[in-house]
Parts: structure tokens; C-alpha cells; sequence
């Protein structure tokens, strides 16, 4: 016959154990759809990345480059200053009203054909506001001018 301590020591390993079990499948739910890796224009162009594979992909919108489609997709370019990427919005949500030529922007989405199609857009919530990730990656490459100067 077990005595009482060591059965409930059993118990509490085994509680552990699927807590621990448990925790783990959260976390890989949580991760399905993978990690969204940021990436800059130049190095998609360097090495293009799988058809199937959904990142986000910042820079500036390209001077000139909006051009309206049928409903709320519309294409445009997007450069870090080095290397442009042509992109579709094919989302279901309008463009939003700050998202404009010469302003920092994110994109989700995938690169299919030399051409990035971006299901969500991230525009700028104010006058002032860019993207840390695009600014990094202006200043690397030599194309950031603070607004504030």
C-alpha cells in the first residue's frame, strides 16, 4: 500500500507536467502563423524570400508611385533609398487617410512574382510619426532627414 505523501507527490508531478504540457501548446498556437520577420527593400532584392512565406516589408512610399485599382486595392512602391519594391494592396480596409507619397509605411504580407502583395498596411497615426523599423533602416542607408531639423 502507498502511504498518502507519496501518492500526492505523484499528483503534483503529474499536474506539473501537463501545466507545463499545457502552457507549451498555448505558445505554439500562439505562434501558428509563425513570426512576421521585418525586412527592407533592398534585402528582398537581394534574396527573395519563399512564395509562401508572410513578413513585413517597411520603407518609404515612393514619390509618385499611389495608383488606385477598383474598390480599396491600390498599388504602389516601396524604397529604403537603395532598392524599390512594387506592391499591391489587395486588404479589405480603405487607405488610410495619412498614408501618403514620401511617408513611412509597413506591410503585410507575401512576395510573389517580383511583387509584394500586402494583405494589412500600417500607415502613421500622425502628422510626426514614422516607424522605428523605417527609420533604422533610412539611416543605414543615408536617406533619413529628421523632420524635426
Amino acid at each position: 500500500m502507498k502511504s498518502l505523501k507519496k501518492t500526492r507527490r505523484i499528483q503534483i508531478l503529474v499536474a506539473a507536467a501537463l501545466s507545463l504540457l499545457t502552457a507549451t501548446a498555448l505558445v505554439g498556437y500562439g505562434f501558428r502563423d509563425g513570426i512576421n520577420l521585418y525586412r527592407t527593400p533592398s534585402q528582398v532584392a537581394e534574396a527573395a524570400p519563399d512564395p509562401g512565406e508572410y513578413f513585413q516589408l517597411g520603407g518609404l512610399v515612393m514619390d509618385g508611385s499611389i495608383a488606385e485599382r477598383e474598390g480599396v486595392e491600390f498599388d504602389f512602391v516601396i524604397t529604403d533609398g537603395v532598392a524599390e519594391i512594387p506592391v499591391s494592396y489587395v486588404g479589405r480596409d480603405p487607405r488610410p487617410d495619412l498614408f501618403a507619397e514620401g511617408d513611412g509605411t509597413i506591410v503585410k504580407g507575401y512576395y510573389r512574382g517580383g511583387r509584394f502583395e500586402a494583405d494589412n498596411l500600417l500607415a502613421k497615426h500622425d502628422e510626426n510619426y514614422m516607424p522605428k523599423e523605417v527609420i533604422d533602416t533610412l539611416k543605414e542607408t543615408g536617406v533619413y532627414v529628421d523632420p524635426n531639423a
